[in-house]
């Protein structure tokens, strides 16, 4: 027969679904509260415990002292008596002894103790448990019982034992619900709380469409079909890329499936949204043409810029182009989403329009000596569509050619270009230092609109070079993305209070010592001739001079991008100075040689000091067509005031 304890326990365990553990534990815990709320113990950091064996018995054990006379009870206990249970214990040390008492003749206060601990714990423990169990549910799909709608959003019951929400915005706008609904839901987040697991829950997330062609798609469940990219407007119109790696396999088929029936399950579930499924490509222009269906395409023209988003221009037929646009641009803006670039879509008329009226300048001015006869033919019928008269069919297609010669000439010229201003950069990068191009952007104090308009420039090094070597485009790139007028400046002072040494000590911490004695080189003893000797000095004092040690300290090696020395001076005539006129940003600075006329006194006997190394940075200037140093004010100075001396060489 099975004792009260033993049913009550085995009830907590089926009601609350916990672990036998779990509840143990919290029954220990609550004995132990009990009796140190009870008891009268010798110390309120006595250490207690306690223990329940198979058969629901329970028992206190209280850490003692073991001692030959006991003065306290409470506290100590005999020698003899603890050899009984701890056989190898000696005096003076700490054992855990059983307390002769139960949980039946604990006071009221006791008790209510202990069942407050007990559910304390209980609703911790299932707290806990609930979390686990839906944070592996987390990013998959789940069928929920709608509780209650608001404003705010709407209230689902989970498995009958946790409560979801889903907010406004995780709902398809063209969807209603009522109490007691069963909805199929994507768990988007699982956050621990106070009251339980929170948990919130979509059904406009684009992984649920993901989730769902997985259920309804062997193919893709298997790995067989491999969804590429997706693109959803929830309630209104989904495209999803998908890629076979056997040529056997039709993905597109494969999803659709026999009379759509696939592809009819998820519209269904998903409230009759349209799903446009397209077949990857690796060919940017191909993947762009198919995921403008169901519109045809003319032709699609890549630009690939370095900073800017990547543009295609699309061309397509007259008849085609709101079917390509779209409803309110539904289309157009789902392709780009789709294929990660931004699409411009023209027609084929008003592409002929601009490119003809560009011939008289580069790059279309060659095509008017190269293609004359196209040329004019083009520009009969524009004339001829301008005045209303009909066109003909093969006349489009004279358009379509013409189109077709001037955009690609016009890529050739942006790739020319695009070639060459790597280039550029590419001669400035060896000035940066390594540790630059692994720091993200926002190690700079920038705001985000800045970072934003950046583009595609994702760390320190490569806007270093840009600041450097390509201003204007760069500020170009900040007002085309709608920067602040000052962005420019805010980026220059950001790297300006970048102190990259510092980094760059911290990276190399540990091989910093080793490199400076590394430094340090013996010089063969140079005989002196006596005409370079100083007046007192002889050939003989000469000989007898000690080798000297050239020690080269870390602060006299330039740095691979040094910071500004307040004590650096450079020696220039004030008139010279005052011609000078405020440029950009430099990032090198200059240490001069002393004049020798200084230094004279200070040389001592042993010849003439050597001067330091100037560290100045020799740049060509293409408007000078000439060397020219360059160098940054002292750091006491406005930040923006910068100059260069044009020292020739």
């Amino acid at each position: 027969m099975k004792s009260d304890f033993a049913l009550a326990f085995n009830e907590i365990l089926e009601a609350r679904s916990l672990p036998r553990e779990v509840v143990i534990e919290a029954i220990q815990q609550a004995l132990v509260s009990a009796y140190r709320r009870d008891a009268s113990l010798g110390s309120s950091q006595q250490r207690i415990e306690a223990a329940i064996d198979a058969n629901g018995a329970t028992q206190i054990l209280l850490e003692k002292e073991v001692v030959d006379d006991v003065v306290d009870n409470r506290t100590e206990v005999p020698l003899t008596q603890a050899i009984k249970l701890y056989p190898d214990c000696q005096m003076g040390d700490m054992v855990m002894m059983p307390v002769e008492t139960t949980s039946s003749n604990f006071g009221r206060i006791a008790a209510q103790t202990a069942k407050q601990v007990i559910l304390q714990r209980i609703r911790e423990a299932e707290r806990e448990t609930l979390y686990e169990e839906f944070i592996e549910r987390q990013g998959d799909l789940i069928t929920g019982t709608v509780q209650s709608t608001s404003a705010a959003g709407v209230t689902l019951n989970l498995l009958g034992r946790a409560e979801a929400v889903m907010p406004r915005q995780h709902q398809m706008p063209n969807e209603r619900f009522r109490p007691h609904d069963k909805v199929r839901v994507y768990v988007v987040d699982v956050n621990r709380s106070t009251r339980g697991p929170q948990i919130i829950v979509s059904r406009s997330h684009k992984d649920m469409l993901r989730r769902l062609l997985e259920y309804e798609v062997p193919e893709i469940y298997n790995g067989q079909v491999e969804i590429k990219n997706i693109a959803r407007e929830a309630g209104y119109r989904s495209k999803v890329a998908v890629y076979a790696e056997q040529e056997t396999i039709d993905p597109v088929g494969a999803c659709v499936g026999i009379r759509g029936m696939r592809i009819q399950n998820i519209i269904k579930e998903l409230n009759d949204e349209k799903i446009d499924v397209i077949e990857w490509d690796a060919n940017p222009a191909k993947f762009i043409a198919k995921a403008l269906s169901p519109a045809r395409v003319s032709g699609v023209f890549l630009h690939d810029e370095l900073d800017q988003m990547r543009t295609a221009t699309v061309v397509v037929p007259e008849d085609q182009l709101s079917l390509a646009i779209g409803r309110e641009g539904q289309n157009a803006r789902l392709a780009a989403k789709l294929t990660g670039w931004r699409i411009d879509i023209k027609s084929i008329t008003e592409t002929s329009y601009e490119d003809f009226a560009g011939l008289e300048y580069d790059p279309l001015s060659e095509v008017k000596y190269l293609h004359p006869e196209l040329v004019e033919e083009v520009g009969r019928i524009l004339e001829k569509k301008r005045s209303g008269r009909p066109v003909m069919p093969e006349e489009y297609s004279t358009l379509v050619q013409f189109v077709t010669l001037t955009q690609s000439t016009k890529v050739h010229h942006s790739d020319k270009m695009r070639a060459e201003r790597m280039a550029r950069l590419e001669a400035i990068r060896p000035m940066i230092p390594d540790a630059a191009f692994h720091m993200p952007l926002a190690r700079l104090e920038l705001a985000e609109d800045i970072i934003k308009a950046l583009g595609r420039i994702d760390n320190v090094g490569d806007l270093m070079i840009r600041v450097l070597s390509d201003e204007e485009y760069l500020a170009a790139t900040l007002a085309a993305n709608k920067a602040a007028p000052d962005a420019l400046e805010a980026i220059k002072y950001a790297l300006d209070d970048l102190v990259l040494p510092e980094i760059l000590n911290e990276e190399e911490d540990e091989t910093s010592d080793i490199q400076e004695v590394e430094m340090v080189a013996e010089v063969e003893p140079v005989a002196v001739e006596p005409e370079e000797l100083i007046d007192g000095d002889s050939a003989e004092s000469a000989e007898v001079l000690e080798p000297l040690e050239q020690v080269v300290t870390v602060d006299e090696v330039p740095p691979a991008f040094p910071e500004l020395d307040m004590e650096a001076e450079l020696q220039v005539d004030e008139a010279d100075v005052a011609r000078r006129q405020p440029t950009l940003e430099e990032w090198d600075e200059s240490i001069p040689a002393k004049d020798e006329d200084d230094d004279e006194d200070k040389r001592g006997k042993r010849g003439k000091k050597p001067a330091k190394k100037q560290r100045v940075e020799l740049v060509y200037d293409e408007d000078l067509g000439e060397m020219i140093a360059k160098r940054r004010r002292k750091g006491n100075r406005r930040r923006n005031d910068f100059y260069d001396f044009d020292d020739e060489i």
